[in-house]
């Protein structure tokens, strides 16, 4: 937990958002957990040496703000946020944004505003690991679906298939369309339930056939609907093309390496284009060529 040379570190915002829909790890978490989550916050603000910790937490979760401003009250420097409840607000930057008003430029980091911005689960494996001497081998993880027998969350070792999470939610649904890995707007759809839970995998979503299917694409009416939604101000509708066309020097101008794959722009379109997949395409493309042209 270092701090760049010549940058000083004045915040250590705590994501506990999860603006996502259908997600409630860190929600558990935090009632759960409150606690070791307040002596993780303290050792990390000891790393940094800052005196102000930030937790935000969205107003939808009013029994997890009143449970942690309670504990807050013991610890120096600490303050707990209700935020408005508005996706996608679990980003880093837009998280900055709403809790102390400081925007991070374009390509840049938290550190540049002066912020550290660390998750919940993160703050809980900082106090296992300096306090318990416990390496990250677990964490929650939600799965959900409306038809699944026993939804819940789950304290699952890292490495254990999906379809053993599964298993044990009461099995597999007869009307499953999709099983997600992660949340219904940045989530992506598993092939094979072997794949293994990750340090990142927040959720498994099992989505029934009514729920999965693509509307028909058609032509893009130019009605700019994904332009002014998305968080980043980009023009999601243009970077499409561009990366379908592999033009990615004008994707990178066009910054599409600042696009967080939050999925609004597919959402909100009403002609069915699947403008958040052309942007990861694009994004990854755009990413390798930067790469090597630095190395």
């Amino acid at each position: 937990m270092m701090v760049p040379k010549g940058k000083k570190a004045e915040y250590l915002i705590i994501n506990g958002v999860e603006c996502e829909p259908c997600l409630t790890a860190d929600h558990r978490l935090m009632l759960e957990k409150g606690e070791e989550i307040l002596v993780g916050i303290s050792i990390q603000m000891k790393a940094l040496g800052v005196e102000k910790a930030i937790i935000g937490i969205e107003s939808n979760k009013p029994d997890a703000i009143e449970h942690l401003k309670k504990l807050a009250a013991g610890y120096k420097g600490v303050s707990v946020e209700p935020l408005k409840v508005k996706y996608p607000q679990g980003a880093e930057k837009q998280l900055i944004k709403a809790l102390i008003n400081r925007e991070v430029p374009s390509g840049k980091l938290p550190i540049e505003v002066g912020c550290v911005v660390h998750n919940v689960g993160t703050s809980l494996s900082v106090y296992e690991a300096v306090q318990k001497n416990k390496p990250l081998i677990e964490r929650v993880v939600t799965l959900t679906g409306k038809t699944v027998k026993k939804p819940s969350n789950s304290m699952v070792r890292i490495g254990t298939p999906v379809s053993v999470l599964i298993e044990a939610a009461g099995g597999m649904p007869e009307d499953t369309g999709k099983v997600i890995n992660g949340g219904p707007m940045m989530g992506k759809a598993l092939n094979d339930l072997e794949a293994p839970v990750t340090k990142g995998t927040s959720g498994i979503l099992i989505f029934t056939r009514e729920e999965t299917p693509r509307p028909p694409l058609q032509n893009c009416i130019r009605c700019a609907k994904c332009l002014t939604i998305c968080p980043m101000g980009l023009e999601p509708y243009l970077l499409a093309v561009l990366a379908d066309k592999k033009r990615l020097e004008e994707c990178e101008a066009e910054r599409i390496m600042d696009c967080m794959e939050c999925g609004s722009c597919h959402y909100i379109c009403p002609s069915g284009r699947p403008l958040l997949d052309q942007m990861r395409v694009g994004k990854a493309r755009t990413g390798k060529m930067i790469r090597e042209r630095a190395g």
